[in-house]
């Protein structure tokens, strides 16, 4: 066991891909010799770890499956887009965890398959009174919870610049940010503070960090924003709220509109709107019946459309068409 060559955004630096080069070369020997030994028939990666598998693929000689799970274009990534892009498209098929994601490569579809992730677990909500005494939140308050890893494009600013809005302000609701920064980037948390204080919203902002008992952040929400500011490819904090019940809304953009059906299993807004955000949040929160209809909708749709039996029907199906193929010269 050895951990491999990670591309993190912090990492999109000529001097961090130049790292993430090198090590991903080391990587390339390590795992020649682990195919060979095994006898491996191809090679499967995902595009997070971005060069390890493409080297491993090529010095064994081996069909390559590249799983893509980021959209470059508008990233930090993107001036090394183009390039990465010719990469990418040399693997035997490019499954891609959303349209959203699929469509950032044009034309150039031939190896391009739309492959949706599998619930990986199983999200359920805790009764609420028992939810909200293990968060901390008020019996009565409305409560909007956002999860994730706090970034600069996740939306946590745009929940807080929500807060402030008046359909919100009137209604005292809170923010409840369960989740943290990656190491090395704490002053994201910070900056979200800050803003909560600079806007008076600072006693309706709740950072509680990590929780590992995301059921009772679920059954503390009445609702969960997803509000992502940039393109995000397929959520899966959008999935597991929806496959838990939770009534959600969401940015507009990215893999989300193939997450949340607008209207039926949520609501989708215009991404980094801190106005739509808050109507729409304030809307629901007045309609507990539409809460709970597009909760229980949500549920059947995403466990359905996103059943690991089907993720992995679909691999299984991928893996038959490749190694079925004339083996390279």
């Amino acid at each position: 066991m050895r951990p491999l060559a990670v591309v993190r955004r912090a990492l999109l630096t000529p001097r961090g891909l130049s790292a993430i080069a090198a090590a991903a070369a080391r990587d390339a020997v390590a795992l020649r010799n682990l195919a060979r030994a095994r006898r491996v028939a191809l090679v499967h990666s995902n595009t997070s770890v971005m060069l390890s598998g493409a080297a491993t693929a090529a010095t064994a000689r081996l069909p390559h499956i590249w799983h893509v799970r980021e959209i470059y274009p508008g990233s930090a990534f993107e001036r090394g887009w183009p390039a990465f892009r010719r990469l990418l498209l040399s693997a035997a098929v490019l499954p891609c965890v959303s349209r959203a994601t699929a469509v950032q490569f044009g034309a150039s579809r031939e190896a391009v398959r739309v492959v949706l992730d599998g619930l990986a677990i199983e999200p359920r909500r805790a009764p609420r009174a028992e939810a909200r005494a293990a968060t901390g939140m008020p019996e009565d308050a409305p409560v909007i919870a956002v999860l994730g890893r706090i970034s600069s494009w996740k939306g946590q600013d745009v929940l807080v610049r929500a807060l402030a809005e008046p359909e919100l302000s009137a209604r005292g609701a809170i923010a409840l940010i369960a989740g943290e920064a990656w190491p090395g980037s704490e002053e994201r948390a910070t900056a979200i503070r800050e803003l909560a204080w600079t806007l008076g919203v600072s006693d309706r902002v709740r950072l509680i960090g990590f929780r590992a008992d995301v059921e009772n952040v679920y059954g503390a929400a009445d609702i969960v924003a997803v509000p992502s500011s940039s393109p995000d490819p397929l959520p899966g904090a959008a999935i597991e709220a929806a496959a838990a019940g939770c009534a959600v809304i969401a940015s507009a953009h990215g893999g989300l509109p193939e997450i949340i059906r607008d209207g039926r299993t949520g609501r989708l807004v215009a991404p980094g709107d801190p106005a739509a955000l808050a109507r729409a949040a304030a809307a629901l929160l007045g309609d507990p019946d539409a809460r709970a209809r597009m909760g229980a909708e949500a549920a059947a749709d995403v466990r359905e459309r996103f059943a690991p039996a089907r993720l992995l029907a679909a691999i299984h199906g991928l893996y038959d068409e490749v190694l079925a193929r004339p083996p390279r010269g």
